[in-house]
C-alpha cells in the first residue's frame, strides 16, 4: 500500500502545509499619546458634564424639599381638622343642654348636673382617645417636674412638701408633660408659743445682776476720802 492510499483510508492522517502558506498576523500599532489640547479638551467635557449632573441633583433636592414641606403643610391641617372634629360633638351637647334649659323654663338643678356631668365623661374619653392624662396631685410629694407651686400653707393633717390643694389640674400626653398642675404645698405648723412667765425668767437669769440696770455695791467698803480730811 502506498503513502497515497493510506491518506485516503486514515482522514487523521495529513500532511503538514509548506511554512510559505501559513499567514503571519501583524502587530497592532501601539496608541499615540494624545496632545495636551486633547488632554484640555477631555477635561472640559468631564467638567461640563459633572457640573450639569450636580446642577439636576441640586433642583431634584430643592423639588423635594418643598414636596416634603407640602406634605407636613398638609398633614398638620389633617391632624388639626381631626382634633376640632372630635371636639366639635361637646360643643354640640353644650349647645343642646342651653337650649333644652331655655326652652323648659323651670329646669330642675340635679338634670342639669347630670347633663354637665355626661358632657365631662365624653371630653375626657375624647381625650383619652388622644392619649391625653390628668395628672394626679393632690395628697402626693410635691414634684417640680410635673407640679407648679404657687403658695404654701401650714397644715397639721397633711405631711410637709406634699400638695395641700389642687388649684388646676396638670395632664399628660403620652410621657409628654402637657400642662402643669397649680398646687398648693402643705409646710409644717408653727410651734406653740412658749409661757410668758418661764421665758421671762429665763431671760432674766441669763442676763445676770446687771439686769435691773444698776449695779449696786453691798460690800460697805469706801475707799473715797472724807472731803474734811486735810492730808498732813
Amino acid at each position: 500500500m502506498s503513502e497515497h492510499d493510506e491518506s485516503e483510508e486514515n482522514p487523521a492522517f495529513e500532511t503538514t502545509p509548506p511554512a510559505a502558506e501559513i499567514p503571519t498576523v501583524a502587530a497592532a500599532p501601539a496608541p499615540a499619546e494624545p496632545t495636551p489640547e486633547q488632554r484640555v479638551a477631555t477635561l472640559e467635557a468631564e467638567k461640563a458634564e459633572f457640573r450639569d449632573r450636580m446642577l439636576r441633583i441640586a433642583a431634584e433636592f430643592d423639588n423635594y424639599k418643598k414636596r416634603v414641606r407640602k406634605d407636613m403643610a398638609e398633614h398638620d391641617v389633617k391632624a388639626r381638622e381631626t382634633v376640632l372634629r372630635e371636639f366639635l360633638e361637646i360643643a354640640d351637647n353644650l349647645e343642646r343642654a342651653i337650649a333644652s334649659w331655655k326652652e323648659g323654663g323651670e329646669t330642675d338643678v340635679k338634670s342639669v348636673q347630670d347633663g354637665v356631668e355626661l358632657v365631662l365623661r365624653l371630653f375626657k374619653s375624647k381625650l383619652e382617645r388622644y392619649s391625653v392624662t390628668a395628672i394626679d396631685a393632690k395628697g402626693q410629694p410635691f414634684d417640680p417636674r410635673v407640679h407648679d407651686a404657687i403658695s404654701q400653707a401650714p397644715s397639721s393633717e397633711a405631711m410637709p412638701g406634699t400638695v395641700l390643694h389642687e388649684l388646676q389640674k396638670g395632664y399628660r400626653m403620652g410621657e409628654r408633660l402637657l400642662r402643669p398642675a397649680i398646687v398648693v404645698v402643705a409646710a409644717a405648723p408653727p410651734a406653740p408659743p412658749a409661757e410668758t412667765g418661764k421665758s421671762d425668767a429665763k431671760q432674766a437669769q441669763a442676763a445676770g445682776p446687771s439686769a435691773g440696770g444698776v449695779e449696786i455695791d453691798v460690800t460697805g467698803d469706801d475707799e473715797t476720802p472724807d472731803k474734811g480730811d486735810k492730808p498732813s
